[in-house]
């Protein structure tokens, strides 16, 4: 049964990357399934109307089915309530992208975005669901949070990803974030400049509420020509102030009723402090 859950999320995950539609062909290349198996996937996704089939060329595409409940969940959370108006409004006057992730497990999805910027350069990322913890300010906002271990077995888990895929000033190495991270913690916020990409930029706070740890992280992004170092420390009491609204207001959503991990924390699948110090060493 779990492998058959494994190659659904999976295709799910692979049609929504490519929302012109793949044909069968590449769908069992990709993912490296029997065409069999595929097939009959696509047809129970089909049955339940997660998937249909293009009529001019056959091929499979997503339905709208998984955002519409993806916004019923939103609308549940009172996320949107009370947190848009609050981007919004932030976007307006930094005149650049802003982004909210929450905590949610060991890793941080993304939930809400603003555009402030109407002309000229902007900064429009695609929509992907989880934070690159090791190269974005979003990532070391909540890191720098955490212990060295704690933030390298994350970190580990997820994978630093392959250094073309990102900015010349992204870190490889485990030496390298561990840097990175002590001069965010010195700031008190993440601050990247070509790491995520080059000729980007991007500033990031965490959001707390009283007593506990990050529920989530709130973020200003866009071309570094504008958003240089001084301006991202100009807009920073702007960002923290939005950043305090939101976790105010968020006690009352479930969206933000996250806990942090423990190092040892028992539940399968999850890293182990040991893990973190070994690949550490190894690096």
């Amino acid at each position: 049964m779990s492998g058959v859950l494994e190659r659904t999320l999976g295709l799910l995950e692979l049609l929504a990357q490519h929302p012109e539609g793949l044909p069968l062909r590449q769908i069992v290349e990709k993912l490296a399934i029997p065409a069999s198996a595929a097939h009959r996937l696509l047809g129970q996704l089909g049955a339940r109307g997660y998937v249909r089939q293009a009529r001019d060329q056959g091929d499979y595409v997503l339905t709208s089915k998984l955002v519409a409940m993806a916004l019923d969940f939103m609308g549940a959370s009172g996320m949107v309530d009370f947190a848009q108006p609050v981007l919004d409004r932030l976007a307006a006057s930094s005149g650049d992208f802003i982004r909210l992730a929450v905590v949610d497990g060991e890793r941080l999805t993304w939930v809400a975005r603003a555009q402030g910027a109407r002309r000229g350069l902007r900064y429009d990322p695609d929509n992907d669901a989880a934070a690159r913890l090791s190269c974005t300010a979003t990532g070391h906002a909540w890191l720098m949070t955490m212990s060295d271990e704690e933030a390298l077995g994350l970190v580990i888990r997820q994978g630093f990803g392959r250094p073309e895929e990102y900015g010349p000033s992204a870190p490889t190495t485990a030496a390298q974030l561990l840097k990175i991270l002590a001069e965010a913690r010195k700031r008190g916020y993440g601050m990247t400049i070509d790491m995520f990409g080059p000729g980007l930029a991007s500033i990031a706070v965490p959001l707390r509420r009283a007593g506990e740890s990050p529920v989530g992280i709130l973020s200003i992004a866009g071309p570094s020509v504008r958003l240089t170092a001084e301006r991202m420390r100009a807009l920073l009491p702007s960002l923290k102030e939005a950043a305090r609204e939101i976790a105010v207001a968020s006690t009352t959503s479930p969206l933000f009723a996250s806990r942090r991990m423990e190092p040892d924390d028992p539940e399968p699948g999850r890293w182990k402090a040991g893990e973190a110090r070994a690949a550490a060493r190894s690096r």
